[in-house]
């Protein structure tokens, strides 16, 4: 791939995405985005993680799916390493066909884990694992709130890094919603999505990670929560910030941060 005109981001900055390693676990609206941004951008390796094929309401918004896809079956993860591999052939994509919690033992040796999962209690025990192993956990979300006949939209995009606020500092997990959650399991269908929307958190997710990888702008501190209003077509940091701690209090101890037998893969240095 010639990456001339992203040179800005950095006189290495091609190496550092080349040799870096990203789980994308989910590959539906949000995650199959990702995965085509991160090609794009250079991406050398990719941890691809969803259980799921392929089903005609997914076309609304899976980036790559084909209604030949879903005559065949198609699973996520082929569609997701076709997309890949279609913009950036000497990719590495490694594919599991399997619910994140059966590979944790590849995720540890990733630099960063995009979180684009549908439920609360997937999204808080995905944030523990990453917490326990200090890797950034960049999490994006979206829904649709019916009131009197009107819809709106909105969404979060966040990044969880480590001794920073968590997804329970932020609110955006709590034990009353894990309960509620739990009452409804099974109960209710599909959430409604649609594709702008998942587009739009994925570009931010992907710029988070890239303020994390390159060194293209240092000066401003990135907001660890951005919030975007479908209705007004805007994204914000949230007004929550102002509010968090400075440090967690959820993952603050040795039981919930770090784990002493990991050693950390350094991927490349620049003299």
């Amino acid at each position: 791939m010639n990456l001339q005109r992203q040179s800005f981001l950095g006189a290495h900055s091609d190496t550092v995405l080349a040799r870096s390693r990203a789980a994308l676990i989910g590959l539906g609206g949000g995650g199959s985005h990702i995965a085509q941004q991160l090609a794009h951008i250079g991406l050398g390796h990719f941890l691809v993680i969803d259980p799921d094929f392929i089903e005609d309401t997914n076309l609304n918004r899976l980036v790559g799916g084909t209604q030949e896809d879903v005559r065949l079956g198609t699973a996520k993860v082929d569609i997701a390493e076709r997309v890949i591999k279609s913009v950036n052939p000497v990719a590495e994509v490694v594919k599991r066909l399997a619910s994140w919690a059966e590979v944790t033992a590849e995720l540890r040796d990733v630099d960063v884990i995009f979180s684009c999962v549908d439920s609360i209690g997937c999204r808080s025990e995905l944030e523990s694992f990453a917490r326990r192993f200090l890797i950034p956990l960049i999490d994006i979300g979206m829904d649709v709130h019916e009131s009197n006949g009107e819809f709106s939209i909105s969404g979060q995009a966040m990044l969880s890094m480590p001794t920073k606020p968590c997804m329970r500092c932020m609110g955006l997990v709590t034990d009353n919603g894990l309960t509620k959650e739990a009452a409804q399991y099974g109960a209710a269908g599909g959430k409604p999505q649609v594709v702008w929307p998942n587009g739009t958190l994925a570009s931010v997710a992907v710029g988070f990670f890239m303020k994390l990888m390159t060194p293209w702008e240092t000066q401003k501190t990135t907001p660890l929560l951005l919030e975007y209003d479908g209705d007004l077509q805007t994204v914000m940091p949230s007004n929550k910030l102002a509010y968090l701690p400075a440090h967690c209090k959820h993952f603050d101890s040795a039981h919930g941060l770090g784990d002493p037998f990991w050693t950390a893969n350094v991927l490349v240095t620049v003299e």
